[in-house]
């Protein structure tokens, strides 16, 4: 590691860390098989943070140096590095013979969403037919005799 400053070295172990602990494996979890055949795959949101900082320190008491001291190129060197995760399940992917794939979400927001999302075309047909309703409604009015 020659050259190489001390920061480097923290942020390569801290970040070596992290790539240990977050794979593909963390987010889809690993299938489970039902006795019925289905699968179920657990899926997670992971966040993750990593911070690193240092400095180097002018070391000079009163004025004096040791012989020590004078035969070093490099200042004193201090810091540190720190990372962290956070892994939420969000759901689970169930995928089976008779329902098909299912999507069953842990959070009650994320059910909320996805039940809007479901009867969307329910609600457009309904309002298309009311749309329809009401233009014949009005065509047949305007075609009636007048007596």
């Amino acid at each position: 590691m020659a050259g190489e400053h001390p920061i480097q070295g923290l942020m390569k172990t801290a970040m070596e860390n992290l790539k240990e602990m977050v794979d593909v494996n963390t987010i889809v979890g690993e299938p489970v098989e039902t006795p019925d055949g289905s699968v179920i795959l657990p899926i997670s949101k992971v966040g993750f943070g990593f911070a690193a900082g240092g400095s180097q320190f002018n070391f000079d008491v009163e004025g004096k140096t040791t012989p020590e001291q004078s035969n070093l190129n490099e200042k004193p060197f201090g810091g540190g590095s720190g990372g962290g995760i956070s892994i939420t399940p969000v759901a689970f992917l169930v995928v089976s013979k008779t329902s098909g794939v299912q999507l069953l979400p842990l959070d009650s927001q994320t059910h909320i969403y996805e039940r809007i999302i479901d009867l969307a075309p329910q609600v457009m047909d309904k309002l298309q037919n009311a749309l329809k309703k009401n233009t014949n409604q009005q065509n047949n009015e305007n075609t009636q005799p007048i007596m």
